[in-house]
């Protein structure tokens, strides 16, 4: 339970601050909250300073010292999130049997979802790689490496939330040199996490797509897993739930062929061509002399069947014919 409570707001702007904090039918980017334990220092505090790099504007930094254990009592740390509007969160600490220690993770409903302890065992600041950094406010290209990532929940997890953590807001398209910043994660064979960052050159290649080229920018740091809390499936199929007014539904009649084209079927029933109300244009009109013409014409053909009609009475005899 939340230690937050949640008087009922009497001004105007009181409503619009609970309302922004309800959910949305579409969730805006996450705000990631930044705290720090009894004890922080040395290379703690350069990560989650480059992390904040990484995530600005989407931060928020608490610069008191917090007598917060996670994982043994999370409710401190849920009221903190809440209080300041923030899905993601990030917590060092240091100390004698944990060392170099940082904990990432998110909150659903105003608790923690998941989270993950990872001690720093090497890392380099972006302050030490001296070379030209990218913007502020770069969506990143996120890689994951290798098939590790997909052998244990546990890692899927944690993909899942590296995911969530620097994926920033979503965009229909990019344009190429849009694309300048990259991410990547590796999992070695003993269960550690490389974490290395690049930036991305654009150099000619004599044709229509440039040639790639990666250097590398900082921060550099080699993570070990040690506790984690993980959602039940339940939970975090929940948690994933879309709602219903954004989900797509299936098209009926429409397929897609290999090469990715749109075929659709249409059903008619039988067509009334004879019933159909043409729109009579002005310049299709029969003028007057056309429509004499047509009288007349009309006139000659019953003169003509008339006496075709005659001669053949008088040819059979008729006695009525004179």
């Amino acid at each position: 339970m939340s230690l937050l409570h949640i008087r009922k707001p009497k001004t105007r702007k009181g409503k619009k601050v609970l309302l922004a904090r309800e959910p949305q039918l579409i969730e805006s980017a996450r705000t990631m909250l930044f705290l720090d334990g009894r004890k922080c220092g040395g290379n703690v505090k350069l990560c989650m300073k480059d992390l904040q790099a990484l995530k600005k504007p989407l931060v928020k930094i608490l610069n008191r010292k917090n007598d917060i254990t996670p994982f043994d009592d999370p409710s401190s740390l849920e009221f903190l999130t809440m209080k300041n509007d923030a899905a993601l969160f990030s917590f060092g600490s240091t100390s004698k049997k944990r060392p170099d220690n940082i904990i990432l993770g998110r909150i659903f409903e105003n608790e923690v979802l998941d989270m993950f302890e990872l001690g720093i065992k090497r890392y380099q600041a972006i302050s030490e790689f001296k070379n030209e950094k990218i913007g502020a406010c770069v969506k990143p290209c996120l890689v994951f490496n290798g098939p590790k990532w997909a052998q244990t929940e546990e890692l899927r997890r944690l993909r899942n939330l590296f995911i969530d953590t620097f994926q920033r807001e979503k965009v229909d398209s990019i344009r190429l040199q849009g694309i300048e910043h990259v991410l990547s994660f590796t999992v070695t064979d003993d269960m550690n996490i490389l974490m290395r960052s690049y930036r991305i050159l654009l150099k000619k290649s004599g044709q229509k797509t440039p040639r790639i080229e990666l250097e590398e920018i900082g921060p550099s740091a080699d993570f070990a897993i040690r506790r984690t809390k993980i959602a039940s499936e339940d939970l975090y199929k929940q948690a994933r739930k879309q709602p219903k007014q954004l989900r797509v539904g299936k098209k009926k009649n429409i397929s897609t062929d290999a090469l990715g084209n749109t075929k659709g079927r249409v059903h008619l029933g039988k067509q009334q061509t004879g019933s159909i109300q043409t729109r009579r244009v002005k310049a299709l009109r029969k003028t007057p002399e056309e429509k004499k013409e047509n009288r007349q014409r009309k006139k000659v053909a019953l003169k003509t069947a008339a006496a075709e009609a005659l001669a053949a009475s008088q040819a059979q005899g008729n006695p009525f014919s004179s």
